[in-house]
């Protein structure tokens, strides 16, 4: 068997169903609760330096009708994500549906991923972006909804390129990106509707 073959056959969720329910909870109570760090647990080894948590939000949310964009550190994921997802994996940023990033080395052309329409705003990306840590690092103030009042967030290992961007969207409601931060013992989700400032 060829190395790219062994890859690919990594394995994935030892108990799909379970495992795939308690990440998707863990999911949805971070969007739910933007600025809230979940601590799931992950016991995945998708081929490195693909983050497992990146890998068990992949296997949990994607499936063949959700084309994906993979930072290229993180080419060699492809053939894992495709046998466990099923999901194509796409060159031109425009075209994804989910996006796996690395958060220290952000591309330029973040505004290439979709943002939606007025009319389909859930054509709108999702961002997983891999990061340092969380709850440690540079502190940033977030409110908006599902938050009362504001909340801190400490984030290691993501470029201001990523902030920058999250402001550029404030006034694209009820279009833009949401994004999920993946450190190597949490996630955090930050909804479109979730607004930053540098604390």
């Amino acid at each position: 068997m060829n190395p790219a073959a062994s890859l690919a056959l990594a394995p994935g969720f030892a108990d799909p169903e379970s495992d795939g329910q308690a990440l998707f909870r863990a999911v949805l109570e971070a969007m739910s609760h933007p600025g809230r760090i979940l601590r799931p647990g992950c016991d995945l080894s998708p081929p490195r330096p693909f983050p497992s948590l990146a890998g068990a939000v992949a296997l949990t949310l994607c499936d063949a009708e959700t084309p994906l964009w993979l930072d290229p550190r993180f080419a060699a994921a492809a053939g894992w994500l495709r046998f466990h997802c099923g999901a194509p994996i796409v060159e031109a940023a425009e075209q994804a549906i989910f996006a796996f990033l690395d958060g220290a080395a952000l591309p330029e052309g973040m505004d290439a991923f979709p943002a939606g329409s007025a009319l389909a705003p859930e054509d709108g990306v999702t961002l997983v972006i891999a990061v340092e840590a969380l709850g440690q690092g540079q502190d940033f103030i977030l409110s908006g909804p599902g938050i009362v009042g504001e909340v801190l967030l400490s984030v290691s290992g993501l470029s201001p390129r990523f902030w920058r961007q999250r402001r550029q969207q404030e006034g694209l409601f009820p279009m833009g990106r949401d994004a999920i931060l993946v450190a190597p013992d949490g996630l955090v989700g930050l909804p479109r509707t979730t607004r930053c400032r540098e604390g």
